[in-house]
């Protein structure tokens, strides 16, 4: 059934005053910015398109494939889908469950290691090795224990785990803490520095409002080659960290939307719309600028996007 279809009956029997399906959704809200304006582009369309109602349910990667994965609405969607990072859980629950699904309109995703450019250009700082120079180290180094701090992500992230395995086999353990933190704490730290002018690092990816709020550049890293590239996360095994081997770049990423199945007899008109979702890396890229630079509501500048791009929603909704 499409969702053209689906809308037309849902409309023809509320008019006759017959039950309709009830048109509930309730979102996963991951920490990022990116995965939250995409959850609230998402929430708007079923709310002010569709005529449904949306709740929004904050949690981890693990706390939302797990609740799509029971089918019991807890939690129906997971916004930001990042490929490979989370491969662990789409292996257990699209794969090998078959209780969730995966869009097939992704957008592009890029991740790697950012310095703000005054701080690289003033140290010669371009590929990751650099911040293993004693003189980089020292000057990233802001409690004074030796060791030049960097954030590679906020609890409970894939991609977190990622880095500290690369900061271990990039051989920086020696001149670089791994920092795990939210994502503001990041945030506040680069304006800090640039303030102040002094050194930072920090794990960065494409789309993000960081790319519209500083100065930054992305370091460069070897080449994504898949023999060098062995993560196991710790969904996976508890000795994740010792079995697992990184010492390239990331491939780049594939990012979608993810949804329950159960979602599709509960909620038809929403899965379908689901089926159908696509936005670009720059579409997100804007929306977290918004969100994290200019301070804005997510739900506010989701609805704006909303009716900025009503040709691009009719096209998704099949109209």
């Amino acid at each position: 059934m499409t969702l053209k279809k689906t809308l037309t009956g849902l409309a023809f029997l509320s008019a006759f005053g017959a039950p309709a399906f009830a048109e509930d959704v309730k979102i996963g809200v991951p920490s990022w910015t990116g995965a939250q304006a995409i959850a609230y582009v998402l929430g708007e369309v079923v709310t002010s398109r569709i005529g449904g109602t949306v709740e929004y349910v904050p949690g981890n990667n693990a706390t939302i494939f797990q609740a799509m994965d029971q089918g019991k609405g807890d939690i129906d969607v997971h916004p930001d889908v990042w490929l490979p990072n989370q491969e662990s859980f789409t292996k257990k629950y699209v794969d090998e469950a078959g209780t969730v699904t995966l869009s097939s309109n992704p957008y592009e995703g890029n991740q790697g290691f950012c310095v703000s450019k005054d701080f690289g250009s003033a140290n010669n700082i371009t590929d990751i090795t650099d911040l293993g120079r004693p003189d980089v180290a020292g000057l990233m180094d802001s409690d004074g224990n030796g060791k030049g701090e960097m954030w590679i992500g906020a609890p409970g992230w894939a991609s977190a785990n990622v880095n500290e395995v690369k900061v271990r086999d990039y051989g920086l353990l020696d001149f670089i803490e791994p920092i795990r933190a939210e994502e503001s704490v990041k945030t506040a730290r680069i304006k800090d520095s640039i303030a102040k002018g002094e050194g930072y690092a920090f794990y960065c990816y494409k789309p993000h409002a960081v790319w519209f709020m500083f100065d930054v550049e992305m370091l460069t890293e070897p080449t994504f080659d898949p023999a060098k590239y062995v993560m196991v996360q710790p969904s996976d095994d508890a000795d994740w960290y010792e079995k697992s081997n990184v010492a390239t770049k990331d491939a780049l990423k594939q990012v979608q939307i993810a949804w329950s199945n159960s979602l599709v007899d509960r909620s038809p008109a929403i899965a379908d719309f689901f089926a159908n979702f696509a936005l670009t890396a720059d579409d997100v890229s804007a929306l977290a600028f918004e969100i994290s630079a200019n301070g804005r509501d997510p739900a506010d500048a989701a609805k704006d996007w909303v009716s900025a791009n009503s040709d691009r929603v009719d096209s998704m909704l099949g109209l």
